[in-house]
């Protein structure tokens, strides 16, 4: 919510400029319309990322929460120029695709801790918000092991 005026701003730069698909927008302005609410970044999982905090010991964070900054950190990890990506938002265009449901995490979540961190970061600048992804007439998922995954493309020749 600290950060709503500033989400809303992006919204309707992306929405004017055509840079968030239809379907994209119409999902970020019902987040927007109502207000954004405060929200629970952690969960009672035993498998995640752990809260590194005592009083949080039994608790991870939320994948949608740490996920997109998952990008950051992964790209920082391999390539010692990370920054030239993640900290160059005038000459790097950040385009992603997704399923709907993953919209919000992409268009309010992660630009809202990108912009709360006030350090300069690329934000998403193209964004299409998409119908599920269907692999041999059913929907990709993770954990129905439904599609093709990163650690299958050295095994599948893809």
């Amino acid at each position: 919510p600290k950060v709503e005026d500033k989400i809303a701003e992006l919204s309707r730069d992306r929405e004017a400029s055509k840079s968030y698909n239809p379907t994209a927008c119409a999902i970020t302005n019902s987040w927007l319309k109502t207000g954004l609410k405060p929200r629970c970044i952690t969960r009672d999982l035993k498998w995640g990322t752990p809260v590194p905090h005592p009083e949080f010991k039994d608790k991870v964070f939320y994948v949608w929460f740490d996920a997109p900054i998952g990008y950051i950190s992964i790209t920082a990890n391999y390539m010692k120029d990370w920054e030239l990506w993640w900290k160059n938002p005038e000459h790097v265009t950040l385009t992603q695709f997704m399923a709907k449901d993953n919209v919000p995490f992409h268009t309010v979540v992660f630009p809202a801790s990108l912009i709360a961190a006030q350090d300069n970061y690329t934000m998403v600048n193209v964004l299409d918000g998409i119908e599920y992804l269907q692999y041999e007439g059913m929907k990709f998922s993770k954990s129905r092991g439904t599609g093709v995954f990163g650690d299958q493309c050295i095994e599948t020749n893809i």
